[in-house]
């Protein structure tokens, strides 16, 4: 009897741990970047069609992702262009992400769109998501007040720039809605800001998003960082104290959305710098190795120019002293280049 019980309570917990819900976090470093996107929409094929997965957390309002799930069930692409349209002045207004979910569409036409994030494009996209659901008499369904509550979050972070509260608010959207799920295992592809395990947030005033998910679900999560191609795009050189130094250009981010003010930036990585470089004062401005399209090593030197909205350019300057932020991501630091130099 007691062998029986003993057997018994093996093959319960042994369903137990097949049935045990995963998150699988995929953190971007670059928003609308066309390289991270193939590799995303390949790694959720593989989750679509290998294990079965059909549950897709995505960052954006939980507005937008039950339109995208309204679009999934139409033989036209009217919705994704009206929601393509009110992404206008973001890092997601770029073709390489409408056609990222256009492929999801077409490959794995089950996937279900979870938004987690605050009330962004409120006034538009949340706006007419309500109209719609009122039109429908679905005033007093989950979906109204999830939706209303979007949009309270994003009117408040936006009324206050506060990082901090959307941060928090991404994880309590993230866990009500993952938890509403029960035994289903997810994905979730997010800006790698908010998917390190160890990480805070971007003004290290809190943990992130995935740091505070994990301190709640445990082993149950996993993260990794997906960055675009690492092959420089074309060799160049740059002068700089009358020396004339080999740089390697790795493109432009598009930074529309992510930062007031800013357009996008370029990144120069120089050769052999860092010994004429690495005594030279530093500013106190850190930018962490997340932030570039390359890999960063110790012992490098990066120069960055981040172009304005307003047609300025301002040039900077990084190198990478080997220190850490929050013991996990290596970090640049920028100092201070005049000519005399």
């Amino acid at each position: 009897m007691k062998k029986f019980i003993f057997c018994m309570l093996l093959f319960l917990s042994l369903i137990g741990c097949a049935c045990a819900q995963t998150i699988t976090l995929y953190g971007e470093s670059e928003h609308g970047n066309k390289s991270i996107l193939t590799q995303e929409a390949d790694l959720w094929y593989q989750a679509y069609h290998e294990q079965g997965l059909r549950h897709l957390f995505v960052e954006m309002p939980y507005y937008t992702a039950e339109y995208l799930n309204l679009w999934m069930q139409e033989d036209d692409d009217l919705i994704l262009e009206q929601v393509y349209e009110d992404w206008q002045g973001t890092a997601s207004y770029t073709p390489e992400v409408k056609e990222f979910y256009r492929r999801i569409k077409a490959e794995c036409p089950e996937t279900v769109f979870h938004g987690t994030d605050v009330g962004h494009q409120y006034h538009t996209t949340g706006q007419r998501f309500l109209e719609l659901l009122q039109a429908q008499g679905q005033e007093e369904s989950e979906a109204y007040r999830l939706a209303q509550e979007a949009v309270k979050q994003g009117m408040r972070y936006y009324a206050n720039d506060d990082s901090v509260y959307r941060e928090n608010a991404m994880t309590q959207n993230f866990r009500a809605a993952f938890d509403r799920l029960e035994n289903e295992s997810i994905v979730g592809i997010y800006g790698s800001a908010h998917t390190g395990l160890n990480a805070m947030s971007f003004d290290s005033s809190v943990p992130c998003m995935a740091a505070q998910l994990q301190a709640h679900y445990g082993e149950s999560i996993t993260s990794i960082t997906i960055k675009a191609a690492v092959e420089p795009i074309r060799s160049e050189t740059i002068e700089l104290g009358g020396k004339a130094y080999a740089a390697q250009y790795f493109g432009i981010q598009n930074l529309k959305g992510v930062f007031a003010g800013y357009d996008y930036r370029e990144f120069w990585r120089l050769e052999n710098a860092y010994e004429d470089m690495k005594t030279l004062p530093k500013t106190g401005d850190m930018l962490p190795e997340n932030n570039y399209p390359m890999p960063v090593e110790n012992g490098q030197v990066f120069v960055i120019d981040y172009h304005m909205l307003d047609g300025t350019v301002n040039r900077m300057y990084y190198r990478c002293d080997g220190n850490l932020l929050n013991n996990s991501l290596l970090i640049t630091e920028q100092f201070v280049y005049t000519p005399e130099h």
